[in-house]
Formats: structure tokens, sequence, C-alpha cells
């Protein structure tokens, strides 16, 4: 079995010591990378189960076509009157939280991955697609779930 080593401890077994030591582990620790930044909410252990009242003032973005609203990292968007569509916000492009609703379609501001109202990529960035979810709409409530 293989024993884990800090990234000081690997950056001292390749030979840097002193300000380049310090300067590498230090600058590294500042760049942005292209990690899951925020988790999948599909991933969660307890899955995807809650309620939105359109009577919220909160949820006022879903009283409209086109309106839409980003609750627990999934973005709920309102199609027409009586249907909407619900996809993680998480982009499988770069796994960044960027994913929002427009022109009737699911669409990440990073790279310009787009998703069908079910999640199906559209293009290159969005080929993998993204994570989908049922909505139920009864009333003034908006049950979303996996």
């Amino acid at each position: 079995m293989s024993e884990k080593i800090s990234r000081m401890e690997f950056l001292k077994s390749m030979g840097f010591k002193g300000a380049s030591l310090l300067a590498i582990y230090c600058g590294a620790s500042a760049i942005s990378s292209c990690i899951n930044e925020a988790g999948d909410p599909a991933d969660g252990p307890a899955g995807i189960d809650f309620t939105l009242d359109l009577n919220d003032p909160a949820n006022a973005n879903l009283l409209s076509a086109g309106g839409y609203l980003i609750v627990n990292k999934i973005v709920i968007a309102r199609v027409s009157a009586d249907a909407f569509a619900a996809v993680t916000q998480v982009c499988s492009h770069e796994n960044k939280s960027k994913v929002v609703f427009r022109d009737d379609e699911f669409y990440c501001t990073e790279h310009g991955a787009r998703y069908t109202l079910d999640g199906k990529g559209l293009n290159s960035e969005g080929k993998k697609g993204i994570k989908s979810f049922n909505t139920e709409f009864s009333g003034t409530s908006l049950h979303v779930f996996a």
C-alpha cells in the first residue's frame, strides 16, 4: 500500500529548497484549477428532494416562463405556463458551478457548454451532458426530486 505525502514533502523530494520552494508552494495554491470546485448535488448522500412555494417572494423568478432560480446547486427553470426543468448547476465540461438557463436551454457561462432541458449536451463542451431532476407542479408548489 502506498503512503501519501504532502505537497511540501513532494516538492522537497524534487530538490526544491528555500525561496524557490516557498514560491512554488505558495504560488501553486493561488492558481485556480478545473477540479470540481463546488461538488455536484447529484453526488450528495441524501439525494435531491425539496419543494418550493411559488408564493414565497424568494422564488419570484419562477413565476413566468423563461425565469430561473438556483437552489442547492440545482438550476430550476420555468419553461412554460405549467412546465419546469431542473438540472445540476455543475457543468460537466470543467465541473464549475456556472450553469444558468437562457434561450430555452441550460448554458454554462464559463466556456459555453449548452444543454437541453433534460441535460443532454448540445455542443462539444457539453457533450457529456449534465444530471437532470424530476419536477412536479401543483397549485403553487413545485416539487424537485431525483
